[in-house]
């Protein structure tokens, strides 16, 4: 019955102009983040990088060789639209990209780990057998037809991913628009909306809509006599995420998603009228058919168990972070805090007096003021520069930080040494202090 329902041959024409829009996503987020000046702040600029914990050997090339990296990846985006050296180019691309993604969390967004795995996805992918340079080289490649899962494991992944943006708004400061009020705040200033913005009616309708449309809006797609508007709720809500957060590229990859809630047939019409149509309705089960099928349960098993690994986490993951990234919580909350970091010599027990930003960025200076990952990782750093120079130091943090704009508690146990403390990524770290104080 599975292999029936996975291996039926559709039409591929969804997969195929999918090809097209991720390789222009893919060139204008690489280029865009050279023009914009992005890849400096991040990467050049700075004197390190916080990578993920684990993968500090991943620091950035030298000089300016980022640029030439993110110009690479952005030749790959063009190669994989125009269909021109597809499996070389999709594979050096997705490589590229979770290298540079593992470099830095600084300027973390889940659109970055939601391309890892699109992108993973089109490497196994025959996504060039049609209106692609390759098949126009080798006729023999070309085909009007894949098997349904190629369109059903997008269709999963973006369920997934709105079902859990949606469930992670359902907490007090979002309901009650505090969330919503702080950011749209910075948002004062934008020509003819920005007045518009701070209304009270706006923010409730802002932070519900956002809140039903991410609950809804994959339902509501799957179902045909919804589809159509569903799939006009989604140009406006991504246009408007566009326009007023500026996330980069998601809204238009959620976009470009879409294509596979439609009928391959629909699809075909709208884009590639000469093409010739599928109507043979056959299933091939490939000779691994059994691989694939527990390759995908794994997979989605892990994306469905992942997000929720903060319950299992002590403590409000909106305070410890612990449980935060890949798990789908998108512009939830505000944070902002206040760290003194202090160094001691312990060869005499005096403090060396240390000065942030001769060490970061200002980017860099605002996390390592408020995120727990990012606090111990800085401290593990003064710890390795200090001893490079022939001193062995223990590192003490004393950091306040505000929640959603709630008053300030201390967040950091100021009287554990952060250098001598190892890094545990499946439990709670008791030096972050509970948010339940007095």
């Amino acid at each position: 019955m599975i292999n029936r329902f996975l291996f039926r041959q559709i039409d591929n024409s969804a997969l195929i102009i999918f090809r097209v829009f991720f390789g222009l996503l893919i060139f204008l987020e690489s280029i865009g983040a050279v023009l914009t000046g992005w890849v400096n702040r991040v990467f050049i600029a700075p004197e390190f990088t916080f990578s993920f914990i684990g993968f500090e050997w991943l620091q950035p090339l030298p000089d300016y060789w980022m640029y030439v990296y993110y110009i690479v990846m952005g030749i790959f985006g063009l190669f994989i639209m125009l269909g021109f050296k597809y499996r070389l180019s999709i594979i050096g691309f997705t490589i590229m990209w979770i290298v540079t993604y593992l470099m830095q969390k600084s300027s973390y967004n889940n659109h970055y780990y939601l391309l890892i795995l699109l992108s993973t996805f089109m490497v196994f992918m025959p996504a060039n057998t049609y209106f692609s340079v390759d098949a126009k080289i080798k006729p023999s490649i070309k085909k009007n037809a894949m098997p349904q899962w190629y369109s059903l494991i997008f269709i999963l992944q973006m369920g997934i991913v709105y079902t859990y943006a949606s469930i992670a708004k359902m907490y007090p400061d979002w309901l009650d628009t505090t969330v919503v009020e702080i950011l749209m705040k910075s948002k004062e200033h934008y020509y003819l909306i920005g007045n518009i913005l701070q209304q009270k009616w706006v923010l409730y309708f802002i932070a519900y809509s956002g809140l039903f449309f991410d609950l809804l809006v994959v339902p509501l797609l799957l179902w045909k006599p919804t589809r159509k508007y569903a799939f006009f709720a989604s140009i406006f809500f991504h246009l408007f995420n566009s326009i007023v957060f500026q996330v980069g590229v998601f809204p238009y990859l959620s976009l470009a998603i879409s294509v596979f809630f439609f009928e391959p047939e629909t699809i075909r019409n709208i884009f590639f009228k000469k093409k010739e149509p599928y109507r043979d309705n056959e299933i091939i089960i490939p000779k691994r058919n059994t691989v694939i099928v527990s390759v995908l349960i794994i997979y989605f098993s892990i994306q469905i168990v992942l997000p929720l690994r903060h319950w299992a986490i002590k403590d409000d993951v909106l305070w410890t972070e612990e449980g935060h990234r890949m798990s789908w919580r998108m512009m939830l909350r505000s944070r902002g805090g206040i760290a003194k970091y202090k160094v001691i010599d312990k060869s005499n027990n005096t403090e060396i007096p240390i000065h942030l930003n001769n060490y970061l960025s200002k980017k860099q200076l605002r996390v390592v003021s408020v995120r727990p990952d990012v606090i111990w990782q800085f401290a593990q750093y003064l710890k390795r520069d200090f001893k490079a120079k022939g001193k062995n130091v223990e590192v003490y943090v004393d950091c306040s930080v505000s929640v959603n704009g709630k008053p300030l508690k201390r967040l950091i146990n100021p009287k554990v040494d952060l250098a001598a403390v190892k890094w545990n990524a499946f439990k709670h770290s008791e030096w972050i202090l509970s948010s339940k104080q007095d």
